[in-house]
């Protein structure tokens, strides 16, 4: 009763207060793209080439099964056939209990201003598919979640989605794109002085972090170019190994199509260990800037264990610590992280922070799921999951 409560104000709400004037929902096209784009920067949103954004399905090895059956997303137009709010919808490839599971992420869902009251049609869409299992909504800001919540989607209920945990490796360069946000004066010439007082209250508050780290350096850390046969192997054991587990899809042509374009682009890196029959644990860092305000960031992705072993992720970051501060990269940023890995990576004294809402909301599409989804331990989430990677 309420999602039709609210679906009916949004309908009768006049989106821009002038008599005569209408809103209409439709699919979205690929012919779209240049609106969406538009409409995207008006709202200092990230924006995609069009090979770029028509890849998320053009490529998308779930979408080539479904895609007659499967709508890009939705766009809502006013009375000038103009493109005035738009919800992504990708197809992603999940498993459980030997099950293959169908999910929608949402992706970049952004409506002008005066159209807001209607944002709630596009959601409608959405959550009214008939091919879809599982829903999820992994970059929700606190407007959306709100939404989410009248659509009865629950946040997931394992893990941190409200808070990171990140390193600062160029003070000089984060303490600049901290002053930036903050908007203020001379931020160029008072970067230098904040960034040694930063420095300095990290290293006294943490005095035994380097004889941790030492610790833990016993394990051989590579690095990959490309996703290659191992991954499919390493696939197939994890998924034999944990069929408990809501598991994203992570075979060789789904993490080549995944991650593309920040490949192309030179934006991520692949770490593994190996053991002695092949991969034992993998790691995927990615590029995920602010150029707003000149923040250069590193986020941790995902980390694949076989063994379950969370201990094999902190050579892993320490690697990439270390690439970070040669590449004058500004921080390393660790979201979603579950209990066990947040004890974990204590000893590599991270700071935190607290984010604006929870990113990760999702909703299943029948009641056995429901029950299963509600149990913390059926969750492997990371940032692999949904669009916070795409």
């Amino acid at each position: 009763m309420l999602v039709k409560s609210a679906v009916k104000v949004a309908e009768s709400t006049p989106a821009n207060k002038r008599p005569g004037s209408s809103i209409r929902v439709r699919e979205a096209s690929f012919r779209d793209h240049q609106e969406i784009s538009s409409l995207e920067t008006r709202h200092v949103l990230g924006t995609k080439s069009y090979e770029e954004w028509s890849h998320l399905w053009s490529n998308n090895p779930l979408y080539r099964i479904l895609e007659k059956h499967w709508p890009i997303g939705w766009v809502l137009e006013n009375d000038d056939k103009r493109v005035v709010g738009y919800l992504g919808n990708i197809p992603l490839w999940y498993e459980l209990d030997g099950q293959q599971i169908i999910a929608a992420g949402t992706h970049a869902w952004v409506v002008d201003s005066p159209y807001r009251s209607y944002s709630i049609l596009l959601l409608d869409r959405y959550f009214h598919q008939k091919t879809v299992d599982l829903y999820l909504s992994t970059t929700v800001n606190p407007q959306a979640s709100m939404a989410l919540k009248v659509f009865n989607s629950p946040p997931i209920p394992l893990g941190a989605w409200d808070r990171s945990a990140f390193w600062i490796t160029d003070y000089k360069g984060f303490a600049f794109s901290l002053l930036s946000m903050k908007e203020l004066r001379f931020a160029k010439t008072l970067s230098y002085p904040l960034s040694v007082a930063m420095l300095v209250k990290v290293l006294s508050a943490r005095p035994a972090c380097r004889l941790q780290q030492r610790e833990i350096t016993g394990v051989e850390v590579r690095t990959c170019t490309g996703f290659d046969h191992r991954f499919d192997v390493f696939w197939e054991a994890l998924r034999d190994r944990n069929p408990h587990l809501l598991l994203a899809v992570r075979s060789r042509d789904v993490l080549e199509w995944h991650f593309r374009y920040a490949l192309l682009k030179n934006q991520l890196w692949i770490l593994t260990v190996n053991n002695s029959s092949g991969l034992a644990a993998y790691s995927i860092f990615c590029r995920q800037d602010n150029p707003r305000f000149g923040l250069k960031r590193m986020r941790l992705i995902d980390f694949q264990s076989l063994d379950g072993n969370t201990s094999l992720l902190l050579p892993m970051i320490l690697t990439a610590l270390k690439r970070c501060r040669q590449e004058n990269i500004h921080m390393l940023e660790f979201i979603g992280f579950s209990p066990q890995q947040a004890d974990d990576i204590e000893c590599l004294a991270p700071l935190w922070r607290k984010l604006p809402c929870w990113l990760y909301y999702y909703k299943a599409a029948n009641q056995v799921l429901a029950e299963n989804l509600a149990n913390p331990n059926a969750w492997n989430a990371s940032c692999f999951d949904g669009d916070s990677s795409l």
